[in-house]
């Protein structure tokens, strides 16, 4: 055997060991049903966000724009689909080509994203936020 066969055969076992690369997270609300606790409102601070773990290997963003005020965003940019950043000084961003994301409405505020992000339904029962 060959010392690039060896190497490659290695590499190969150590990838299987390993059970290969981590499954990508998916934007929306995966297997997650109307109901399901998303979030403690204390979770969420004024005036930011924060990308929340679905089941189904998915994320969901949520923001408080304003004291009390929750809304969810599907994270997917509608650019070429890369997952954008929580909010920062009210402006969600996407990392991948800068676009840009009001964090009170979702709505594209600089390109190339021809459109803004899909809200997603939420309700809030106590201290706690729900898929609506």
């Amino acid at each position: 055997m060959d010392r690039r066969a060896l190497l490659c055969g290695l590499a190969g076992a150590a990838l299987t060991a390993c059970g290969g690369s981590a499954p990508t997270k998916t934007g929306g609300v995966g297997t997650a049903r109307p109901g399901d606790r998303l979030a403690s409102t204390a979770d969420i601070a004024v005036g930011s966000g924060k990308l929340i773990d679905l089941p189904g290997n998915a994320q969901l963003l949520l923001v408080q724009p304003s004291e009390g005020q929750f809304r969810a965003f599907n994270p997917t940019c509608p650019h070429v689909g890369s997952l954008v950043n929580p909010p920062a000084r009210g402006v969600i961003t996407c990392p991948l080509h800068g676009s840009t994301f009001d964090a009170s409405s979702g709505a594209v505020t600089k390109g190339p994203a021809p459109r803004g992000l899909t809200e997603v339904a939420i309700t809030r029962s106590g201290g706690d936020l729900l898929l609506a």
